[in-house]
């Protein structure tokens, strides 16, 4: 008997292209879902009648209420080996096997750094101005010479690090658990987090999102990076308190931002970052390229075959 499997947050319909599916032909029947449910209830209306789910990131939470509305599903798969959308310990607790995948390091550094030029170089500004007629509108900084604060030294943190030094920026960092040991080891100067948004010209986010870090960059921080600082956030929205950030652009706190993440996603028509002045937004592509996807979705097969076979890998603990 074939058991059920949905592909939840598939916006660009690319899941079923990117990954060889055909390991789980004549024992799973396969859906593509490209659209968004945020509604709870129209979410369990859709995913009642599968064994197994297949998560886009934290596109889709599935808190304690979800799941217990779910008695069909058996083993939820979320792309990437973390996923803070997930209560882990209550899937656990109610026999559901919650497994990861793994990704590929390059993607969300490179559209990080693609984010810092434009930002600080103006690059959208100028583009729409050269359109509309006009040129050269403004004035950019350089970043030889100048801080990278890297908040965060993990994989993608050390590889920012790389970038910049690259560039000839200095680099100091900061993270809570860091040591002065790690971080000589990737080349940059430990700092504490007062001192990082005091020296960076431009401050990166790199950090997982935990209650800890949640609104971790405030009007405080902002203030302290001041009126020739940047920001640049490609972790996870709540990371950084997004109503101060749009006040301190729009008061010239500080001299520009470039997001890949926000608290909600996709980002409301409404919200004041659609606005803020001196911004660079994108959809969190940070992740989306296609060997990432290929990464992704690869893994999710071999995840539900293994699983078929009794043997589950990747799989994500409680705790």
């Amino acid at each position: 008997m074939s058991i059920r499997v949905a592909v939840l947050d598939d916006y660009q319909s690319v899941a079923q292209s990117v990954a060889d599916w055909t390991p789980l032909n004549d024992r799973a029947e396969v859906t593509f879902f490209s659209d968004h449910v945020a509604d709870p209830a129209d979410l369990v209306r859709r995913l009642e009648p599968f064994e197994v789910v297949v998560a886009m990131r934290e596109r889709t939470p599935f808190p304690a209420a979800i799941l217990d509305r779910l008695p069909n599903l058996a083993l939820l798969i979320t792309t990437g080996a973390f996923n803070a959308a997930i209560d882990v310990p209550a899937a656990h607790a109610r026999g559901v096997v919650v497994c990861g995948t793994g990704s590929v390091p390059h993607t969300t550094a490179e559209l990080t750094w693609a984010l810092i030029l434009a930002v600080t170089r103006r690059v959208p500004a100028e583009d729409a101005a050269l359109r509309a007629g006009q040129w050269q509108t403004t004035i950019g900084p350089e970043l030889a010479g100048s801080t990278l604060g890297v908040i965060g030294l993990g994989n993608i943190g050390k590889r920012m690090a790389r970038y910049a030094q690259a560039f000839d920026m200095n680099v100091v960092a900061w993270s809570e658990n860091l040591t002065d040991e790690r971080a000589a080891a990737a080349g940059v100067e430990r700092v504490s987090k007062q001192e990082l948004f005091e020296r960076a010209d431009v401050a990166s986010v790199h950090l997982k999102l935990s209650e800890r870090t949640t609104n971790l960059v405030g009007r405080a921080e902002l203030e302290l990076l001041g009126p020739r600082g940047y920001l640049v956030n490609t972790s996870r929205g709540p990371i950084v308190d997004e109503y101060a950030l749009a006040a301190a652009l729009s008061e010239r706190v500080i001299a520009g931002a470039a997001l890949d993440v926000f608290s909600v996603e996709p980002l409301p028509a409404d919200h004041p970052l659609r606005v803020a002045p001196n911004t660079v937004l994108t959809p969190h592509i940070g992740y989306v390229s296609v060997p990432m996807y290929e990464r992704f979705y690869g893994d999710a097969v071999e995840n539900i075959v293994s699983w078929l076979q009794g043997a589950p890998v990747r799989v994500i603990p409680a705790e």
